[in-house]
């Protein structure tokens, strides 16, 4: 049986995608931190990688399934954005985007040179 290219980086480039969507919407989440009424947002990464990287799966440019974020502390403002919660899930979702660069940089690296023999 033989593997081809795509299928054996599917499921590392699908999670820079989901990595890189995550952020933008951490980084939402913090500019809108002094927002009156704004409601945080996430989304849960393994599922939406599971549902990407599942059998039949035409979803990987499909949006992941936003959830508002539930506040440990209540804002007067009613703005749900708790700053040192979304500076560490979103500290942690770069550091998670670098690792899976650098394993999809090693993996197509180890693919190069399968093909050319070395």
């Amino acid at each position: 049986m033989t593997v081809s290219f795509s299928d054996s980086i599917a499921l590392h480039a699908n999670a820079l995608s989901l990595r890189e969507k995550r952020n933008e919407i951490l980084a939402s989440n913090i500019a809108n931190a002094a927002t009156p009424n704004f409601k945080a947002r996430d989304f849960d990464f393994e599922a939406e990688l599971a549902r990407a990287s599942g059998p039949g799966s035409a979803a990987t440019g499909a949006e992941p399934a936003l959830a508002y974020r539930v506040p440990v502390n209540t804002s007067l403002d009613g703005n749900t954005v708790e700053l040192s919660v979304e500076q560490m899930e979103f500290s942690e979702n770069t550091l998670r985007y670098q690792t899976s660069l650098s394993f999809l940089n090693r993996r197509i690296s180890g693919l190069l040179s399968a093909i050319k023999g070395e």
